[in-house]
């Protein structure tokens, strides 16, 4: 499969999450409530609470919230492959989902390109939509696939999916495939367990950015690795405002 699909059809993404709320104590009771119990299930050390793990909330959409969505984009210019990478990011997610969604419905063709993530399909494409329903916005086509067959969206590329070969007893994460294939790590700065601290704490989402535009840059190395071709140089990728 992956021979027949060409790099520059393909849309490279990754996507930043927070807790909705800063600090446990701020979060609406009715929420606090079920936010208990879900750490009920998530709590491996008996000593901790709900407090204590409240910063594992982003990753899960119902309590958390994206705050960067960054997307790549093999081109050719001068007869030289190039990578463009374009960030939607801020503290309103709805605007940030409404002018992916609008990038998507505009750029995007089901029939002629792909949307690929790492892990994507357990949580980058589902998180997305979910958060979209939330704020009731409209789900672009790419991945609006309630009730669709595995066929009907070939169009989804997870490549930790393809590195696994038909195994699905284990997650391989970014980082160590990256390491694996001997591809410049995106993890030189902060990690994705740091994203809410820098995010809440230190308010700097610029650094956040420039973290998820990394993970989407070896996301498309690693999906070069696959097709057996030379990776793309760091003085080939342009960052577009």
């Amino acid at each position: 499969m992956l021979e027949n699909i060409q790099l520059d059809k393909i849309f490279f993404l990754d996507i930043e999450t927070v807790p909705q709320f800063e600090k446990y104590e701020n979060v609406p009771e009715t929420f606090k409530e079920l936010w208990n119990l879900k750490a009920d299930r998530i709590i491996k050390d008996e000593s901790a609470s709900a407090e204590d793990v409240y910063e594992r909330a982003g990753i899960y959409a119902e309590f958390g919230k994206i705050v960067c969505i960054s997307v790549g984009l093999f081109t050719k210019k001068d007869n030289s492959l190039q990578f463009r990478l374009k960030s939607f990011y801020g503290d309103d997610e709805k605007q940030i989902l409404a002018d992916f969604g609008q990038m998507l419905d505009v750029h995007f063709n089901v029939n002629k390109n792909y949307l690929c993530a790492h892990n994507g399909k357990e949580f980058d494409f589902p998180y997305i939509s979910r958060r979209m329903i939330i704020h009731g916005l409209p789900l672009p086509e790419p991945i609006d696939n309630w009730g669709k067959k595995p066929w009907e969206t070939v169009h989804l590329i997870d490549t930790m999916h393809l590195w696994r070969f038909g195994d699905y007893k284990s997650y391989t994460s970014l980082n160590l495939l990256c390491a694996s294939l001997d591809i410049p790590t995106p993890k030189d700065d902060i990690s994705g367990k740091d994203v809410w601290k820098v995010y809440w704490q230190e308010k700097d989402l610029e650094r956040i950015v420039k973290y998820c535009e990394k993970d989407v840059l070896a996301i498309a190395r690693l999906m070069q690795r696959y097709k057996r071709v030379e990776l793309i140089d760091d003085n080939n990728v342009e960052h577009i405002s």
